[in-house]
This record gives C-alpha cells, sequence and structure tokens, in this order.
C-alpha cells in the first residue's frame, strides 16, 4: 500500500496480508483528505490504526504529531516496523483499546476510527471522541453503509463503507 499525496507521495506502507482486516482503500482516503484539506500543525489520532496508512497519510499532508492506538500486538509491531522509514519523530503508537484510550487522553485537532464494522460500541466512540476533539476539530469514524449512529454527522458514501464526520 503506498501514500497517494504530500511529502511523503509513492512511500509504501507494509501491511499483512494473511490477517482479516480492511485498510482504507485508496479512493476512500483520497476523498477523506480532500475534505480535511490542509493538515499544517495539527495532532491527529488514528484509533484501530491496524496498519496505520492513515495516520502516515496525515503526516504526509503536514499533521506534526501521530498517535495510532492498536491493541492487538501484530499491528503495533507493523507500525512500529512502518515508522522505522521516516526520519522525522512525528508518531507515538499506544497498545491498547481505543475506548480506554479515549477515557483517559488530551485532545486532538482530528480523530479517525475504523473500528471493526460488527462493534458494539459505536454510540460510547463518537460520544468520547466529540469529547477529546478540539474546538473546530473532526471526529471522523469509518462505518458500514448504513450504520445507525448520532445526529449531525456529515454522512459519505462510498460503496459499502460510509464516512460519518462531526465538526466541533
Amino acid at each position: 500500500m503506498r501514500i497517494i499525496a504530500g511529502r511523503y507521495k509513492g512511500r509504501s506502507i507494509k501491511t499483512i496480508q494473511t490477517q482479516s482486516y480492511r485498510p482504507t482503500q485508496s479512493k476512500i482516503r483520497k476523498s477523506l483528505f480532500d475534505i480535511l484539506g490542509h493538515l499544517d500543525g495539527l495532532t491527529f489520532l488514528d484509533l484501530y490504526a491496524g496498519s496505520g496508512i492513515i495516520g502516515f497519510e496525515a503526516a504526509s499532508r503536514g499533521a506534526t504529531q501521530i498517535t495510532f492506538v492498536e491493541k492487538q500486538l501484530l499491528f503495533a509491531r507493523l507500525l512500529n516496523e512502518n515508522i522505522q522509514n521516516f526520519d522525522e519523530n512525528l508518531f507515538n503508537i499506544l497498545r491498547q483499546a481505543a475506548l480506554h484510550h479515549l477515557r483517559d487522553c488530551g485532545t486532538y485537532d482530528i480523530i479517525f476510527a475504523d473500528p471493526p464494522y460488527r462493534s458494539d460500541d459505536l454510540l460510547e466512540l463518537v460520544k468520547l471522541s466529540l469529547e477529546h476533539v478540539t474546538e473546530n476539530g473532526r471526529f471522523i469514524l469509518e462505518s458500514k453503509k448504513g450504520a445507525h449512529l448520532p445526529m449531525g454527522a456529515d454522512i459519505r458514501v462510498y460503496g459499502d463503507t460510509q464516512l460519518n464526520i462531526w465538526t466541533r
């Protein structure tokens, strides 16, 4: 998988083909970052980070502090391996559950979450994320199309994937 734009455009990010997870497709990533615009100097939280492609794309587009939260050891190791391809000290990996992190963290300019589509905790995830996004910041939740979520989101549908975007 490759970063699609910005200062790291074309840089390869390793994934694990044998694992059942779904990295965000490049067309959805492009649309997401077109919506977000410039990220210069912003802080970015990537929940359920997996390969980290969203956080790496954010760094490529100017975010200056990227925090990856990933509970699974295999993916945390993958994130660490991918970080080694960057000279800058922009990245922090936290190996813990996303909701646990949100209960005890500071604020971020942008929070992105891509939980398993069968997650039962979406309402709590939205509530906690909106409490930890800065004023005028954004929380983006990638979900399956038709997911029932709190009102107020700008919803964009891409095939069977839905981006839900809240601005505080």
